[in-house]
C-alpha cells in the first residue's frame, strides 16, 4: 500500500495509520521545494546527498548492553541526509524495552522516518501495542510517498517455515530540492543457504523496475558483494563502495555485507564505512551528486 505523505497543520497531530500496514512520524517537517529554475539550455546544477545504511542491532552495542541513546549518536555522527535502519524494534519485546525506535530515533534527531515492519505480532500482554520488527528510512528531506513491499521471506516466527512473500522491503520517494529519488532499505535472509537471497533480489528489481529515475537501495544484504546471488543486482545498480572495507562484526570485521547501491546517473564522490560499537554492524556513508533531467 502506498501512503502520500503530507505536512501536517501547525500544532496539529498526524492521524494514526494502520500499524498492520505502516508506521510514520513526521518530524519537524519543511515544506516541499520545488525545483531550481534554470535557463534554457544551462546545464543545471547537481544536487548533493549523503545517504547512509546502518543495521542498528535493535539498539544494542556490539557488547550487547541496550542503549538507543548511544544508537542515536552513532546516526547523528553519521551526518547523512537519508539514513537506511535494519533490525528496527517497535514495542517488539524487553531486550530493547518495548520501545518504538523508529519514533524515538526520528524524534531525538528531527528526521522524518518511514518504518516498514517485517512481522506485526500480537501484543505480549492484554495492555500492550503491537510488536514488530523491521526496517526504517530517516530523512531530512521532505517524503513524498513510502510503501512496504513484499518479498520472499523464510519466516523466523513460526514452526517450519516456507519461502513466502512477506513485507519489510521499504521504500521512500525523497524531495532532495527538487530531484525525486527512490530509495529502498532492505534486510535480506541471514541463513547460509543462498536461495531465499537469490529470490529475494529477483523480488528487490521486479520493484525497482516498476519506479522511474534515480534509485538508492541501502541494507544489511547478509552476503558479500561478490556472492552469486547478488550477481543480478549489478546488472541495474552499481555499489557505492567496492573498495571499502568490513562492516561485520563492527570490532575487526572480516565480511563487507552492508552496501549502498546507486542506479546509473547517479556520481558516487566519496564513501565509507564508519567505525563504532553502537551495534554489532559499522554503517556505511555515501556522498552523492543526483542530476537534475536537462531541458
Amino acid at each position: 500500500m502506498r501512503h502520500n505523505f503530507r505536512r501536517p497543520a501547525r500544532n496539529a497531530r498526524p492521524a494514526a495509520l494502520p500499524t498492520a500496514v505502516m508506521a510514520v512520524v513526521l518530524a519537524t517537517a519543511a515544506p516541499v521545494t520545488a525545483a531550481e529554475t534554470v535557463p534554457f539550455g544551462a546545464q543545471a546544477p547537481a544536487v548533493p546527498l549523503r545517504v547512509a545504511t546502518y543495521n542498528i542491532h535493535a539498539g544494542a552495542g556490539q557488547d550487547g548492553v541496550f542503549d538507543l541513546d548511544r544508537t542515536a549518536e552513532a546516526i547523528r555522527d553519521l551526518d547523512a541526509d537519508v539514513i537506511g535502519l535494519q533490525e528496527v524494534d517497535v514495542h517488539w519485546g524487553a531486550r530493547s524495552d518495548f520501545v518504538d525506535e523508529a519514533r524515538a530515533l526520528a524524534d531525538t534527531l528531527a528526521m522524518r522516518v518511514f518504518f516498514a515492519p517485517i512481522y506485526d505480532l500480537d501484543p505480549a500482554t492484554a495492555e500492550g501495542k503491537r510488536r514488530q520488527y523491521g526496517v526504517a528510512v530517516l530523512s531530512r528531506h521532505p517524503v513524498l510517498e513510502a510503501e512496504n513491499h513484499e518479498i520472499t521471506r523464510l519466516s523466523t516466527q513460526t514452526p517450519d517455515p516456507v519461502p513466502a512473500p512477506a513485507p519489510g522491503f521499504a521504500e521512500v520517494t525523497v524531495n532532495v530540492k527538487g530531484v525525486f529519488v527512490h530509495v529502498y532499505s532492505t534486510h535480506l535472509d541471514h541463513r547460509a543457504d543462498p536461495s531465499v537471497r537469490a529470490a529475494q533480489v529477483a523480488d528487490m528489481l521486479e520493484v525497482l523496475a516498476a519506479d522511474r529515475g534515480p534509485k538508492i537501495l541501502v541494507g544489511d544484504f547478509n552476503a558479500e558483494a561478490t556472492a552469486p546471488e547478488l550477481a543480478p543486482l549489478w546488472q541495474r545498480l552499481r555499489d557505492a563502495d567496492p573498495d571499502g572495507g568490513g562492516t561485520y562484526p563492527a570490532v575487526d570485521p572480516v565480511k563487507r555485507i552492508d552496501l549502498v547501491t546507486v542506479s546509473p546517473g547517479i556520481t558516487v564522490t566519496g564513501a565509507h564505512e564508519v567505525a563504532t560499537d553502537a551495534s554489532d554492524h559499522r554503517p556505511v556513508v555515501t556522498d552523492l551528486k543526483l542530476h537534475r533531467r536537462g531541458h
